[in-house]
């Protein structure tokens, strides 16, 4: 079937896909190093000072080289890039559906990015789980496919859904507030810049200032997400006791800035890319 033939969704899936493949690529080693930092078992050793970003990049460049940075590349392509286009053409499907011939309000965006992402989120969760596994370095999985079968003979096919609670407390409410504020602050362009050919510009910039506002947001779950998975026997509510016993407030805040720079990234050139494709397609996203 010729791409010009395609049903609309199935266009939204690709330009979606596309763009989830060539932000994962070059954002990896930021989610790499995040769930890293969330995963240490203490923030601090004795005389040893605090861990950060930096100290965590380095030593896993010491110890698995510059491509360990890229470590959980492999399930990381296999969730977003079906993933980002499930996400995309659900988004199509609702906004067509519901404001066919107007525009979401604020609300209405949040509602919308939700929904999207909650299809999406449920749907890839197990490569998700496996995603963190593979980047946390307490696993040694040969394959995607391998540890997913892994899981499933030694603790079962549920643990492969361990921390989908905090999975969607985290990526529903970032979607909705994500599409709230890029759609907002990009309405509110002056229109010869929205037609210019500074638009792209225009529109990534829009998406970073959305990108940072839900990333910083939705930290705390993005925690609770990562100690849950890497450990499927700890419920969402210990995990949160554990964080808070062992690290304070400041826990549920580790690995905020590789996640923020990433998810806030990969967002807006997700969107960027997908804008533009729809666009040269002759559709409206």
């Amino acid at each position: 079937m010729e791409l010009s033939l395609a049903h609309p969704a199935i266009k939204a899936f690709m330009c979606g896909s596309l763009s989830g493949t060539c932000s994962t690529l070059l954002f990896q080693p930021l989610d790499l190093v995040k769930t890293r930092l969330q995963t240490l078992q203490s923030a601090t050793q004795p005389g040893s000072g605090r861990v950060g970003m930096m100290s965590v990049l380095l030593s896993v460049v010491r110890t698995e080289r510059l491509l360990g940075l890229w470590k959980g590349v492999s399930p990381s392509f296999v969730r977003t890039i079906p993933g980002v286009g499930l996400y995309f053409s659900t988004y199509y499907s609702l906004k067509q559906h519901f404001f066919e011939d107007s525009s979401p309000g604020a609300m209405q965006a949040v509602l919308l990015g939700g929904g999207a992402r909650t299809v999406a989120g449920v749907v890839m969760l197990p490569v998700t789980v496996i995603k963190t596994r593979f980047e946390c370095g307490r696993y040694s999985y040969a394959s995607v496919s391998g540890a997913l079968r892994s899981v499933c003979q030694t603790e079962g096919p549920a643990a492969l859904f361990s921390g989908l609670m905090a999975t969607l407390l985290r990526d529903v409410p970032f979607s909705g507030i994500y599409v709230m504020f890029y759609s907002q602050t990009k309405t509110s362009l002056p229109k010869e810049i929205r037609e210019s050919p500074l638009a792209p510009l225009a529109n990534f910039s829009c998406g970073i200032l959305a990108g940072v506002l839900a990333s910083l947001i939705t930290q705390p779950a993005d925690v609770v997400k990562t100690h849950v998975q890497v450990n499927p026997q700890t419920r969402t509510t210990e995990a949160i006791r554990n964080v808070y016993v062992e690290h304070g407030l400041r826990g549920f805040f580790r690995g905020a800035v590789p996640r923020c720079l990433r998810r806030t990234m990969m967002a807006a050139m997700a969107w960027t890319v997908y804008e533009q494709m729809m666009a040269h397609m002759g559709l409206k996203s």
